[in-house]
């Protein structure tokens, strides 16, 4: 086994994990992995094809507090959202790539870490929640991180924790969906990536199904400390890795 098919598969086993558990985190987690030694376009395309994967395992497998009216606007600011992302991908600067990722990493996970002490938010309503789905949609059309920031503002505004997994799930289900499509039909989805879609399905399947599992019954402040605390960290790698370059140029 070659080194490439290593990271490819270990950065799958451990989203694949994250995202069973938590219902979000596939694309920023596996990243984390493969920003180091992919293609960003093989990479985000592997991300949306990981995440979209999770979605449907969880979506089977964890199915509580579905509301479609607080789902609805995360959805049509997501679907107004990808094509936006998907028109950004082909002019991504790898190096820039990776800072913007870790700097959303570093700053975003704290925050999760700490929103259980901020107060909730109530104003802005649907018109709110669909911005938070647009901007969702803008990261899953750049590389399957449409739960990162919908995540992010849930909690926030201070859904219980079924709640906003399955607005979480149901969200990225969708959203991914599209996005794959659009990939697809943009020729962004080439056949020299299907052996690696070959990789990333099977290495995730048993921890998705393992973080599914213990999403029941383990406590939301325990496992977002878990996964918040590695996605911190991989951020930090991120970083240290291509922030020196920028400032070289």
């Amino acid at each position: 086994m070659d080194h490439l098919t290593l990271v490819v598969a270990a950065g799958a086993i451990c989203a694949g994990f994250v995202q069973g558990l938590s219902g979000f985190g596939f694309g920023l987690t596996a990243m984390s992995f493969w920003a180091w030694a992919l293609d960003p376009m093989l990479a985000a395309v592997l991300a949306v094809f990981g995440s979209l994967t999770g979605q449907v395992i969880a979506a089977v497998t964890v199915r509580r507090g579905f509301d479609l009216r607080r789902l609805l606007p995360f959805v049509l600011g997501g679907l107004a959202g990808i094509p936006i992302g998907v028109a950004i991908l082909p002019r991504l600067d790898i190096l820039m790539f990776k800072a913007v990722l870790g700097t959303l990493l570093v700053l975003w996970c704290p925050a999760m870490l700490l929103a259980g002490s901020l107060p909730k938010i109530q104003a802005g309503g649907k018109v709110a929640d669909a911005v938070a789905g647009g901007l969702g949609g803008v990261m899953g059309g750049i590389g399957g991180f449409t739960g990162t920031i919908p995540t992010l503002w849930c909690t926030l505004r201070g859904f219980a924790k079924d709640e906003q997994r399955a607005i979480i799930q149901n969200f990225n289900l969708a959203a991914l969906a599209v996005t794959m499509t659009v990939y697809v039909a943009k020729g962004i989805v080439t056949r020299d990536m299907l052996p690696m879609f070959a990789i990333v399905a099977p290495a995730m399947l048993v921890p998705t199904l393992l973080g599914a599992r213990l999403y029941i019954g383990i406590s939301e402040a325990t496992f977002r400390k878990v996964v918040l605390g590695l996605l911190t960290a991989s951020g930090v790698a991120l970083l240290s890795a291509s922030l020196p370059a920028l400032i070289a140029r």
